[in-house]
């Protein structure tokens, strides 16, 4: 006896077709991510796989006809976005706790309180919309429909934001293909002037890992480029201490060369790009490059302006501190591309005044 609904048996076609249109979005986000992972728009071509297959998922879910097996998908469903939106709700609470983890684990620079600045701004905004916009009978009109309007622009930067974290998150799965020529090691600020750091360390330890692997798989060892100039409180330069720490810990000195003019991450790129080139005889020369796992997408933008084929492994990074960095990474790609921002959030503010003129000559015409 068959006892499947015609409500259920509808589902099936649907979920047939849906599921192909989700297998072409999953090859079409595959195809430009692995021929070129270092674009802004991986992030927009996965979100859309991805919602296309949670889509098909609730369609196959509701097309089994279990009612038992129905409810309890749909309320570790209705919990994963709880779960979600106090986090969101939260995420000022969130980001005082971990400011005052960093505090006491970290210096007290600028770039280690993002996550502190980032909470006082969210409490600002909340406070702006419970009790100016919530009370808008104490506002002008103009006023309020301002107020209303600027939101807009906070949903654009969140949007933003979700889409770097998401190239980001994918730029940590790319294949791993142990034939390169050359690794470059980009550095970072030495402690006291003269001591690898452990965040620094990791990504020289990472490297040496990657070429001990290739070596086992029977490849020639490629030479490692560590790259980093020497600050104005420096006693060497980085690239010098970070050979010093390899040589150390078991790297032949031999296959280690210097860049040590470089300033920032794109003259890491630059400046060694020019020196493989010089010591390998071609611009064919297969690279990595090594950094902390929430610097290598921007790491990787850079490489790409350098004109350099060559994708990145990140190390490890202490958990505690990857808000911050995750957050000043973000501001970095986003004056990146500070133009067409400034186009899109100009037509936006645009829109609000244009409401605002409305609102306001809606005013004087109804007196």
């Amino acid at each position: 006896m068959n006892n499947i609904s015609p409500y259920t048996e509808s589902l099936r076609p649907i979920a047939g077709y849906w599921g192909l249109a989700t297998i072409v979005l999953l090859a079409i986000f595959l195809f430009l991510w692995l021929k070129e992972p270092r674009r802004l728009l991986n992030g927009i071509t996965f979100t859309i796989f991805f919602i296309s297959f949670l889509v098909e998922l609730a369609i196959l879910i509701f097309s089994t006809g279990n009612a038992p097996f129905i409810f309890i998908m749909g309320m570790l469903f209705l919990l994963i976005m709880l779960v979600i939106i106090l986090t969101l709700a939260f995420m000022w609470i969130l980001l005082l706790w971990n400011a005052i983890i960093v505090w006491k684990r970290e210096s007290h620079s600028l770039s280690n309180m993002l996550t502190l600045v980032l909470a006082i701004f969210l409490i600002v905004i909340w406070f702006v919309n419970s009790f100016a916009v919530g009370h808008a009978k104490f506002l002008p009109n103009w006023l309020n429909t301002l107020l209303a309007g600027l939101p807009a622009i906070g949903v654009y930067l969140v949007i933003c934001s979700y889409n770097f974290l998401a190239n980001a998150f994918l730029y940590q799965f790319l294949p791993r293909r142990y034939k390169a020529n050359y690794l470059i090691v980009l550095g970072a600020g030495l402690i006291n002037g003269d001591t690898v750091s452990r965040l620094l360390g990791n990504r020289i330890d990472a490297a040496i890992k990657f070429a001990n692997k290739q070596i086992q798989k029977g490849r020639p060892a490629p030479k490692i480029v560590f790259s980093g100039g020497q600050g104005p409180d420096e006693k060497l330069s980085e690239a010098q201490a970070m050979a010093d720490y390899a040589v150390k810990n078991g790297w032949d000195k031999n296959l280690v060369i210097l860049e040590d003019k470089s300033r920032n991450t794109l003259q890491n790129m630059q400046f060694s790009k020019a020196i493989i080139e010089k010591d390998y005889g071609s611009d064919t020369a297969d690279i990595k490059f090594f950094s902390n796992n929430y610097h290598i997408f921007r790491a990787g933008l850079y490489a790409k302006i350098a004109g350099i084929a060559a994708n990145g492994i990140g190390a490890p990074t202490r958990f505690y501190f990857l808000p911050n960095a995750l957050i000043r990474e973000f501001v970095a790609i986003f004056l990146m591309n500070k133009k067409r921002h400034i186009i899109i959030i100009s037509l936006i503010m645009f829109l609000i005044l244009l409401m605002v003129g409305v609102t306001i000559y809606t005013d004087i015409a109804t007196r």
